[in-house]
């Protein structure tokens, strides 16, 4: 592990001399190293509990929130869950080396568009030691060196996990550096690390709007933003009440401090007489406090404060934020071109979704709303790399280039042509 005394440029140059080499190593190899960092991941549980406690005493003693802290707590099956995850990405298939497309070309030339690692990738994160885990993983297995830079609230408990993570790497067979962490310290280490262009290939932050207004302010390496989750349900009109209940308290309320749960809630006028009451009644029920808009509250307010639901008015900066905790926004729209246009102006482009037994309607809806991930009939809580497939990821990102949606191994690839001949030179 990198120790706190080194500074961020060296941590970073000595990533990107593993990352050449790292570029070169056997699927087999990086799959090797991958499996010693589960087996050391499961052999100092102990060792990480310990340290995880000290960062839940400290984060509990600052007042941060309880799904803050929940992002924060590992238990023994959290770190058996990291451990098989890691096993789940070293059984996916290998990206690089990936022949996406190529032939031979008119002039004679043999030409091949191939996957090959970006090189060396810092992750930001904050609050989440899984993440230490879930991108050295992605990070190594796509053949890339990675700087991990998490924040103060983890410190002991993702630098317990870098340090098992590389020295495992290393033991393995993998290039020392590979995986290297900085302190935590402030934002004068976060705009080092962000214009190290020499040796940094690409940023990619997992948080809060104030960690990426941060790095707007001063990054030069290029950076792909896994921000914020504003995600919206939109029951319709022809939606089954019962599945629109069971997917909005999934969305909401299983996770209500990660980025994809739901944060408003959008009912069709012709729907809301009969769903309203119900979704206010579990949401109360669930200790959700709703801020509901004028049409809502109108239709709402007095069976609400008989069944002591928590309802006070919403103002238009509520449709626009992203609560983590249990707080939703509900409105009312008149239709699917509504429900789309508010969620257009208002939403993150994380995830949306609608519930409907409307084919036009689901259709509308999928191509008409700007998002990563966009859902009919399912809650937006499944926007996530396990959940598609992909092992793990490291955030989710909700920019159109390089990458969309959850950030794996193939989205941790660039590409390059790979041009043979006999002997060519251009007329």
């Amino acid at each position: 592990m990198a120790s706190a005394t080194v500074s961020v440029a060296d941590i970073c140059t000595a990533a990107k001399r593993a990352s050449r080499a790292l570029a070169m190593c056997d699927t087999a190899v990086k799959d090797a190293a991958l499996h010693a960092i589960a087996r050391e991941l499961r052999a100092g549980v102990q060792e990480i509990l310990e340290a995880n406690e000290q960062d839940m005493r400290a984060g509990s003693e600052a007042g941060l929130q309880d799904a803050l802290l929940d992002r924060l707590r590992l238990d023994e099956s959290r770190v058996q869950a990291i451990a098989e995850g890691v096993e789940k990405v070293a059984s996916l298939p290998d990206p690089v080396g990936e022949v996406l497309d190529g032939g031979r070309l008119a002039n004679g030339l043999d030409l091949r568009r191939v996957r090959v690692p970006l090189g060396v990738v810092a992750v930001v994160y904050e609050a989440r030691p899984n993440v230490t885990i879930d991108a050295a993983a992605l990070c190594l297995k796509s053949g890339n060196a990675i700087v991990l830079r998490g924040s103060s609230t983890a410190a002991h408990s993702n630098a317990v996990l870098a340090g098992i993570a590389s020295a495992a790497a290393v033991g393995g067979g993998l290039p020392e550096g590979c995986v290297g962490i900085l302190a935590g310290g402030g934002r004068e280490e976060l705009a080092e690390l962000s214009t190290q262009r020499d040796s940094v290939d690409l940023v990619i932050p997992r948080g809060g709007e104030g960690l990426k207004e941060a790095l707007q302010a001063v990054a030069t390496v290029p950076v792909i933003y896994a921000a914020s989750g504003n995600c919206h349900v939109y029951v319709d009109e022809s939606a089954d009440l019962d599945d629109a209940l069971a997917i909005l308290m999934n969305a909401k309320t299983q996770r209500p401090g990660v980025c994809n749960a739901a944060e408003t809630l959008l009912i069709h006028a012709r729907t809301a007489p009969r769903f309203l009451s119900l979704a206010l009644q579990a949401l109360g029920a669930a200790g959700v406090l709703v801020r509901a808009d004028e049409r809502t509250l109108a239709l709402a307010a007095p069976g609400a404060q008989a069944a002591g639901v928590q309802i006070e008015p919403a103002g238009e900066e509520d449709f626009a934020r992203e609560f983590l905790a249990p707080i939703i926004a509900v409105g009312i729209v008149d239709s699917v071109q509504d429900a789309i246009d508010h969620v257009n102006r208002h939403g993150s482009g994380h995830s949306e979704a609608i519930i409907t037994r409307d084919t036009a309607s689901a259709r509308a809806f999928q191509l008409g709303v700007d998002a990563a991930c966009v859902y009919v009939n399912a809650s937006t809580r499944f926007t996530d790399g396990g959940e598609f497939g992909m092992g793990a990821e490291i955030g989710n990102s909700t920019q159109k280039l390089h990458a969309r949606g959850p950030i794996g191994l193939r989205e941790l690839c660039t590409f390059k042509y790979l041009v043979e001949g006999d002997g060519h030179v251009r007329a």
